[in-house]
């Protein structure tokens, strides 16, 4: 009788035993999860990933998280991703072409901006912020990396998502009219630069597709059923969506958020229905766990227990993941500084 591939995939682990790390995203599905040594958000994952011995280092979502991780492997490791073709639409909304162009305009119109791009961004990207002495971001330390930014006393370039900026300058209080969405359509050649020359934050137009779906409209109606029920939702909503929130916080701040609210607690939670319908079982007969709506995403539900054990079974012959070494050095340094800052 053939072993179910969760068994296959658990002797593989055990044969090669500290020689392989499995890191996955909470949004990943449950049967993948499963299987990770190491479960969490972006920043959790990309300090768990820096400080890691194993040879090989399998990384559970979407291709963006494992350039990360091959950024940060130290020489002999390999970083594999089971799904190389999970994207991220908001990473896309920012090429890195279009960036270098957006601000080599604003540096010739006399805007000199220091670049701070979150996680969700490609390793090209990275790389841009980090020649031009800018740094990464997460959900979870977008405040403090902001601030820092701010301190520079250049002006900000936040990208590439337009929620999460706005939603850390309402934090920062950074005043609405010190803020400037760029238009960057035509190649860049639509911006603004009197708009520009003005704002202490500049902001890309990005967004993330999943949590654009919760609206203040989702949270009236829950407010109106459910008087009692805590709303939180993740930082990628809308400013609109947050201020209508109990609380907002990144992944691991919603799971926190839910451990900590006393027995009988109902709490609707605006983010990925895979870590929703998670916290919704391992609470399930003590507290009420539901989402705002279910919001999905397409990307982060290519990985599977099949495709994870498919690359297992083919692992001393997989193709790693490369970043090439020209975007390598300064796409580290830029998420370096962060480590470093938000130590």
């Amino acid at each position: 009788m053939n072993a179910s591939p969760t068994q296959r995939i658990t002797d593989i682990r055990r044969q090669r035993g500290d020689s392989l790390a499995i890191l996955a995203h909470h949004y990943q599905r449950d049967a993948v999860v499963a299987h990770a040594d190491i479960l969490g958000d972006s920043l959790e994952l990309s300090r768990k990933a820096a400080g890691l011995a194993a040879r090989d280092i399998v990384f559970c979502g979407v291709f963006f998280m494992a350039e990360t991780a091959a950024m940060l492997a130290k020489p002999g490791q390999r970083v594999h991703i089971p799904t190389p073709d999970a994207a991220c639409v908001m990473s896309e909304m920012a090429p890195a072409a279009l960036v270098e162009t957006v601000l080599d305009r604003l540096a010739a119109a006399g805007r000199d901006v220091l670049p701070l791009t979150y996680v969700n961004s490609s390793a090209a990207v990275k790389a841009i912020v980090g020649a031009r002495g800018g740094s990464v971001c997460t959900s979870a330390n977008a405040g403090k990396m902001l601030r820092w930014a701010l301190d520079q006393g250049r002006g900000v370039l936040f990208l590439p998502d337009k929620m999460l900026g706005q939603n850390t300058c309402d934090v920062l209080g950074v005043a609405p009219e010190k803020r400037h969405i760029l238009d960057v359509r035509g190649g860049g050649s639509r911006l603004d630069l009197d708009a520009a020359s003005r704002a202490e934050v500049l902001l890309w137009p990005g967004q993330c597709v999943i949590h654009s779906r919760f609206k203040a409209r989702d949270i009236a109606a829950v407010r109106a059923a459910h008087p009692g029920a805590k709303v939180v939702v993740h930082p990628e909503c809308s400013p609109e969506t947050v201020k209508a929130a109990d609380a907002v916080g990144s992944t691991s701040f919603i799971i926190k958020y839910v451990t900590e609210a006393p027995a009988g607690a109902e709490i609707v939670i605006g983010t990925e229905i895979n870590l929703v319908s998670r916290l919704a079982r391992r609470w399930q007969g003590e507290k009420t766990i539901r989402p705002l709506c279910v919001s999905g995403c397409s990307n982060m539900a290519r990985g599977s227990e099949e495709k994870l054990l498919a690359l297992l079974e083919s692992l001393d012959a997989a193709t790693p993941v490369t970043v090439p070494e020209d975007v390598r050095g300064p796409a580290t340094a830029a998420v370096a500084k962060m480590l470093e800052i938000s130590a």
